[in-house]
């Protein structure tokens, strides 16, 4: 039996082995930037090696990546809600 060649590109392991089937793309594309990327780094979270790293380490790394992307997205909304109330005074 021929085994499928890893598609890194398009299909990344690490986005598309969920147990549920669903590629983490699917999901994202429904999201902000911020919070798509926060997803992305929660979903591949002790999936995804890199060379150098030990498997903690990147999941650590990914992890934190994740906070990250959130704490923007919260900066993003905190800043929008003082240029609303800006707005609304003048």
């Amino acid at each position: 039996m021929k085994k499928e060649k890893e598609d890194n590109v398009n299909h990344p392991k690490h986005y598309t082995s969920h147990p549920s089937g669903v590629e983490c793309i699917e999901i994202t594309r429904h999201y902000c930037f911020s919070i798509g990327n926060a997803i992305k780094y929660l979903w591949r979270a002790g999936l995804k090696a890199e060379q150098g790293m030990q498997d903690k380490e990147k999941e650590i790394q990914d992890l934190e990546k994740a906070i990250w992307y959130i704490n923007d997205r919260i900066n993003q909304l905190k800043r929008r809600k003082v240029k609303w109330k800006t707005i609304k005074k003048n």
